[in-house]
């Protein structure tokens, strides 16, 4: 995120028959959409440690991915001894459906995060249309959201002998400023019933917000803008029964760009007898992981440590999370003919 006239935010540092064949042309077709309207900015999405507990806050092609209705919450503390460090918190829920006898998938996202003097909130809708492809599921999902932004100009502090900034400089808003625009995100996500795989295009309209003094009706006064950064999202991951153990592994990964800047994190997992789970992550050049989380009957409840391995943990002791949510089993048919095997895409 970026203010322009001469304010500026660091944002922190997305059985093959020829019956099947014919959906290549619309993958092949999704994918060249996506790529058109890729490349721009930077970061600007909640970073979880637990991406894989909530895969369509990531991908909107990633709802109704499985037969439950999920309902998920989570929370972040990043950066734990730093003021102001981001804070963030997320809501999401999304369920199969079936319309005129096709599965599609619907979801609803909001995120709410603070961070500096910045305050942001994103609202989405999402949708997602599936058909089966190479003894799997593809689909592809679209979003849209509305996106509204803070920034608390009141609360500025340009302390004495600044050699970059002056108290009155007209380009440093001193009063609180708000904004909102409209966002527009794409993917398409595979399961399979040993692993899963997705892409996603998040904000590919780059919405530039025209942020104006909070409560001012007034068109004249002084305007900033700012920009929600395009990202482009990897995700994928599987399990793996172990033989003759009550032990599942289940590894996955994330990737992000916006081809200025770029994160890559890999994760290990173990569920012992479908109740706990205990893993390791490592995000690049960022983060060392450890998590822990339950599943009992259709509840779940995960927890994350961040510990820092860039020059960050000189100032602070690292980043806690938590993700909470519950599944309720859903079955359109009556016998469930065409039940998806879960491969714990929690």
């Amino acid at each position: 995120m970026r203010i322009t006239e001469k304010i500026s935010s660091v944002r922190r540092p997305i059985r093959a028959t020829a019956g099947k064949l014919r959906h290549i042309p619309v993958v092949v077709a999704f994918m060249a959409m996506l790529a058109a309207v890729l490349p721009a900015s930077a970061q600007s999405d909640i970073q979880f440690t637990q991406y894989w507990a909530v895969p369509a806050y990531y991908n909107p092609a990633a709802t109704g991915s499985t037969d439950f209705l999920r309902i998920r919450g989570g929370a972040r503390l990043q950066w734990v001894g730093i003021e102001n460090a981001p804070k963030s918190f997320l809501i999401q829920a999304d369920s199969p459906l079936r319309l005129f006898k096709k599965k599609i998938g619907v979801g609803l996202t909001m995120m709410q995060e603070s961070l500096g003097l910045f305050s942001n909130m994103l609202i989405n809708a999402q949708g997602s249309y599936k058909l089966k492809l190479f003894k799997g599921e593809l689909s592809v999902g679209v979003q849209v959201g509305y996106y509204n932004t803070k920034f608390k100009g009141s609360e500025v502090y340009i302390p004495d002998g600044d050699d970059y900034h002056q108290p009155t400089d007209p380009g440093i808003p001193t009063q609180d400023l708000t904004g909102s625009a409209v966002d527009f995100s794409l993917g398409a996500f595979y399961t399979h019933k040993y692993f899963y795989a997705g892409i996603a295009g998040q904000h590919l309209t780059s919405p530039k917000v025209t942020m104006s003094i909070e409560g001012s009706e007034s068109t004249e006064s002084q305007q900033y803008e700012t920009e929600l950064a395009r990202m482009l999202y990897f995700t994928g991951g599987g399990n793996i029964a172990l033989r003759n153990t009550l032990f599942e592994m289940q590894p996955s990964l994330m990737v992000k760009t916006d081809f200025n800047t770029f994160s890559a994190e890999v994760t290990m997992r173990a569920t012992y007898n479908k109740f706990i789970t205990f893993g390791l992550g490592y995000r690049w050049k960022d983060a060392v992981s450890v998590m822990v989380g339950a599943e009992y009957k259709n509840f779940f409840l995960g927890y994350a440590y961040d510990y820092p391995t860039s020059a960050i943990s000189k100032a602070s002791s690292g980043s806690h999370e938590i993700v909470a949510g519950y599944r309720l089993k859903l079955d359109f048919s009556g016998k469930n003919r065409n039940k998806h095997r879960s491969i714990r895409i929690m």
